[in-house]
């Protein structure tokens, strides 16, 4: 067995949303690596000392960018914060393998349940998926309450639910993730929810009758498919007007919601925690040419994101399908930036979309040195910009102006009567005017305008120019 490294933090007091005092966390990273790998042994170490400590680990080798092990784990305590938690401390180990039974072995187990009983840890969170026997048998093991990765995430997604739609798509993964973990949970099931891990459907059912919940899971799935024909008939009255949908995805954190609220003044949650969003928000924005379009706010994307989140969200991710344009933003500040623009990527392909109208957008450039800021160079597919500070916008939306098909835009001469002050003002709204000269009574005009504009004025066309 291969040596581990394992390093506390100082105490931290994170308030939490609903008043409580925050559990205190244990994480516990594991790296997988090959026998020929030689990595640095550490010792145990507690507070202070392992708090100066640094990790190093040799770089991965892949022909995609992936996470290193202090990296993942560095992520797993931005997970655990926004779930409420007080990180207590920490423990990375380094194996060939994992263990079928404790995915971690027995003696590593005997000194993870000494750290965390020496910091008063209130659970363990694992940077990990474990199985339901694995679960249970490092819970004997510890007796600390054990939470994996994916326990950890959906627990997330059920404090941020506002709307009743997310709010169903969080249940149904819940109770998904949750059913083949039922035997042998013990009191731990017969209590409802009371820290990270059990927030959401009612333990109390799902420990008394495994047909309730098969009931309750056919009935959410119900709901959620009346929720996609209300939201497809929706689109559909959308889709008969011509107005495109531009989607923003990205990593969780990128700056997605801030961007989206640079754009159309929605005032949608920013916060750096994350998934602060989930529920899916539309709002109109008017283009340079004057026309408009539909852009969608959407769930941020993460490492490894469970694929019962995936399916119960796909009502809401439908947006991303049907859009006619994809904007992937990305957090240019980050170090991990290529990874994680890797794991959007993996989920764009798996809702199909991979082979969309994409423009990338590097976000946070105010957070960047000086020198690199003065090197970057927009092009036909990236635009760099500072939603924060408003750096980079107009180029963006030129972008996205010159990105859509829909309600193409042309160039013409129109010869309208002075009288015809309704339509004056909607060219004066929603068209570029090049050129005005009146005379006897008529307004003489080179206009620019979208083709459903163009139908309001067609009786007025004198010379119709080249379609741009």
């Amino acid at each position: 067995m291969r040596s581990s490294e394992h390093h506390s933090r100082k105490n931290r007091t994170i308030a939490v949303d609903d008043g409580r005092t925050p559990e205190r966390a244990f994480l516990v990273g594991i790296d997988y690596r090959s026998r020929n790998a030689k990595k640095p042994c550490k010792k145990l170490t507690s507070g202070a000392q392992a708090a100066r400590d640094s990790v190093t680990v040799e770089p991965r080798i892949s022909n995609a960018p992936e996470f290193s092990a202090e990296e993942s784990l560095a992520e797993l305590r931005t997970l655990a914060t926004s779930a409420g938690a007080d990180v207590a401390g920490e423990f990375l180990q380094h194996r060939d393998r994992p263990d079928p039974a404790t995915l971690i072995g027995r003696g590593k187990l005997e000194e993870i349940a000494g750290a965390a009983a020496s910091v008063s840890a209130d659970l363990l969170i694992f940077d990990h998926d474990l199985s339901a026997s694995q679960q249970r048998n490092i819970e004997r093991a510890v007796s600390t309450r054990v939470v994996d990765r994916t326990q950890l995430i959906l627990d997330i997604f059920a404090r941020h639910a506002r709307t009743r739609e997310g709010q169903l798509q969080v249940e149904l993964a819940q109770l998904e993730y949750l059913l083949p973990r039922l035997g042998g949970r013990g009191i731990e099931m017969s209590q409802l929810g009371g820290g990270i891990g059990t927030r959401g459907p009612g333990e109390t059912q799902l420990e008394t009758d495994r047909r309730k919940i098969y009931r309750r899971i056919r009935h959410v799935k119900q709901q959620i498919e009346s929720v996609r024909r209300i939201r497809a008939q929706q689109r559909q009255r959308r889709e008969s007007v011509p107005v495109a949908t531009v989607a923003l995805v990205g990593y969780t954190n990128a700056g997605k919601s801030t961007l989206f609220n640079a754009l159309t003044n929605a005032g949608v949650l920013e916060s750096s925690k994350m998934f602060a969003t989930l529920d899916p928000t539309l709002r109109s924005v008017t283009l340079p040419s004057r026309r408009t379009i539909l852009l969608s706010d959407t769930v941020g994307f993460i490492r490894n994101l469970p694929h019962t989140l995936v399916s119960a969200f796909r009502a809401t991710l439908e947006e991303v399908q049907r859009a006619a344009l994809i904007l992937h933003v990305s957090d240019a500040s980050s170090p991990l930036s290529a990874e994680q623009d890797e794991q959007v990527g993996r989920v764009l392909k798996e809702l199909e979309t991979q082979n969309k109208p994409r423009l990338r957008v590097l976000n946070k450039v105010d957070l960047l040195p000086a020198d690199r800021r003065d090197a970057l160079r927009d092009d036909a597919h990236t635009v760099h910009v500072s939603a924060a500070k408003g750096v980079g916008l107009t180029t963006l939306l030129d972008h996205i102006d010159s990105a859509i098909s829909e309600d193409p835009i042309n160039r013409v001469r129109l010869r309208i009567p002075q009288k015809e002050g309704r339509t004056l003002a909607m060219l004066q709204a929603r068209a570029r005017i090049y050129a005005r000269e009146y005379k006897d009574g008529l307004v003489d005009m080179e206009v620019e305008a979208p083709e459903s504009v163009m139908r309001k004025v067609r009786a007025f066309v004198v010379e119709n120019q080249a379609k741009i």
